[in-house]
């Protein structure tokens, strides 16, 4: 028995509801860079005839979805978008089990600390602990950032292979946020797995001047690494022996919520101990 679900001769799904399809294309279509569209440029950018347009928009509009600017004219996201992202966060093990360790870790070393998860070529902070202090980030929960010239996003891509980033990463050339962005995918390549080897990531102003950041990776029960977990020190210069107490209580903090996810290496406990030793 084929238990497939049937396609159209053209390969479609017949389960797919064009107009959700259509109604959550249309809300992908905002970003923090373009905040407010208009119905003629949406019709433009999904290909799709105004009228649908309109009635999407009316649609999403009267569940909350979007809202209209000043003027009516235009659409910016609504409340309602921020709250379904607000409970998936809620709703992950991960944010759930992890909050208690980050606070903790953040009480230890005094700087905030952070757990990021990777949505295909961005991270996305899904949960924070800060420090008061006059240093104030732009980072919050919700905040992506690009993986391939963060250290946060090198924990990430550690599992990916050669082809597999080749894939992600198709362009000749990377784009470059400061002069520690690898230039290319093999770079990159190179780099991640070099991470892998040591087992956490420690790197002075990667992604801004000024910050040094230590991130270390969560895996799950597979092995695979759904997080990353770490701490952002806004000091250029920390002392030796200060810097590697934070990079050896990051990486226990990663493991311990490892652990809580059920991940068992066989090498647990391998950079904890260099440290100890």
């Amino acid at each position: 028995m084929n238990n497939k679900p049937e396609q159209d001769d053209d390969g479609a799904d017949k389960y797919t509801v064009p107009g959700l399809e259509r109604g959550l294309r249309l809300l992908c279509e905002f970003s923090r860079h373009e905040r407010s569209l208009s119905a003629p440029e949406l019709a433009k950018r999904l290909d799709v005839p105004r009228s649908t347009v309109f009635r999407l928009l009316a649609t999403l509009e009267r569940m909350g979805f979007v809202e209209r600017n000043e003027g009516g004219r235009d659409y910016k996201l609504g409340m309602a978008v921020l709250r379904l992202g607000f409970e998936y966060l809620a709703s992950l093990e991960l944010t759930e089990i992890g909050r208690p360790l980050l606070e903790r870790l953040r009480e230890d070393i005094q700087y905030s600390t952070c757990l990021v998860v990777r949505d295909t070529r961005s991270i996305v902070y899904v949960a924070k602990s800060t420090m008061p202090a006059p240093f104030i980030s732009s980072v919050n929960v919700g905040t992506r950032l690009p993986a391939h010239a963060t250290v946060l996003g090198r924990v990430l891509l550690q599992d990916m292979t050669l082809p597999q980033l080749r894939e992600l990463y198709p362009e000749e050339h990377l784009k470059v946020y400061s002069e520690n962005t690898p230039k290319t995918v093999l770079d990159l390549f190179n780099m991640v797995q070099a991470d892998r080897e040591r087992g956490y990531v420690q790197e002075e102003g990667f992604f801004e001047r000024g910050i040094c950041t230590v991130a270390a990776p969560v895996r799950d029960h597979s092995g695979k690494v759904v997080a990353a977990l770490g701490v952002t020190i806004p000091e250029p210069h920390i002392a030796a022996n200060e810097l590697d107490y934070m990079v050896a209580q990051v990486c226990m903090s990663a493991a311990e919520l490892s652990r809580l996810l059920d991940h068992a290496p066989a090498d647990d406990g391998k950079v904890v101990n260099m440290f100890r030793n």
